[in-house]
């Protein structure tokens, strides 16, 4: 099977990924599988140095190439492949393998790791991106951080920015950009918004109590992080309808979205991003049956524990409470 160098390339508005290739071994022909690199792609057509169409390509030939995933860089070794399932694994785990290092390249800021980084010299400021339920709340961490600056060590504590509301994907990006940590006060990031996080890498804390970041933030600076116990999302669950039982109060009628929701777990009951409830679940039913959990895409009623105030487009969140040691590196 063929394989040959990548001489140059480019995004051709009419064309897609087009790459110049010198084939170096065997024959490249239209239709074959390849991967170059993070990319793959079927030969969708050959372009010789006289803009004619060829079927082939020998060793040592010149050709245009049509059919990438993606536009190659120069330089990179495109190889002709059994089929095209293989060719998209091959590229599927040089993704994932580039996306491990450049997360580690990026070496985002941990509280974890802060006290570390700062005795290598490598952090002289620590960025913060505070979202929450209340604008006094975001005054007060302002406060909060100014006093502390005293015993930074050092270290300048900068507030990026603060915004009453849920996490979003833009906090994510200004923080990935910024190497800031996120800090949220009663309000949970958007399922793209965590997703994202986890995929750059960015630190996002979430607190009920203000002055419990407050102390995190001075642990991690003294270098003396105590167990953290991390929330671990269970499920979610988007309200759709609601229903007024008598004897048995407020249910609403929910679709599982992620996860599962699990009758012994905690709830949250979600609106707008904001914390509006924490508490139990009271009720968890599929049809009329009592149920311990219900799984993804399937439908359910729940009703929280000592609590009615529910309404259309709110989301239940179910987690439970795990401990976790912290550890400096």
């Amino acid at each position: 099977m063929a394989y040959g160098a990548i001489i140059e390339s480019k995004l051709d508005k009419g064309r897609g990924p087009v790459a110049t290739v010198l084939v170096q071994k065997g024959t490249l022909k239209v239709g074959d599988c390849f991967v170059a690199g993070v990319h793959s792609g079927k030969v969708r057509a050959i372009i010789d140095d006289h803009g004619r169409r060829r079927q082939e390509a020998g060793p040592s030939t010149p050709v245009e190439v049509l059919g990438f995933s993606g536009v190659p860089p120069a330089g990179e070794t495109l190889m002709v492949v059994e089929n095209e399932r293989k060719a998209n694994q091959i590229a599927a785990r040089r993704q994932e393998t580039q996306r491990a290092e450049g997360l580690a390249a990026k070496g985002h800021i941990r509280l974890e790791t802060l006290h570390a980084s700062i005795a290598q010299g490598s952090v002289k400021e620590l960025n913060i991106i505070v979202k929450a339920d209340f604008q006094g709340s975001i005054e007060a961490v302002a406060k909060a951080i100014e006093d502390l600056q005293k015993s930074a060590g050092g270290v300048r504590i900068n507030i990026l920015h603060g915004a009453v509301g849920g996490i979003t994907e833009t906090d994510i990006s200004l923080a990935a950009a910024s190497e800031a940590i996120v800090i949220g006060f009663n309000v949970r990031p958007a399922e793209k918004a965590r997703a994202m996080a986890e995929e750059e890498g960015v630190d996002v804390r979430l607190y009920s109590v203000i002055y419990n970041a407050i102390d995190d933030i001075r642990h991690a600076l003294e270098g003396m992080l105590e167990p953290e116990y991390r929330e671990v999302v269970t499920g979610r669950a988007d309200v759709r309808e609601i229903f007024n039982i008598t004897k048995v109060g407020v249910i609403a009628g929910c679709m599982v979205t992620s996860g599962k929701i699990t009758r012994a777990a905690q709830a949250r009951l979600i609106r707008d991003s904001v914390v509006v409830h924490t508490g139990k679940l009271g009720s968890l039913r599929r049809f009329k049956d009592d149920v311990k959990e219900v799984g993804n895409g399937y439908e359910c009623g729940i009703g929280l524990e000592k609590y009615n105030d529910l309404k259309a487009g709110d989301v239940i969140e179910t987690f439970v409470t795990e401990k976790v040691e912290r550890k400096i590196t």
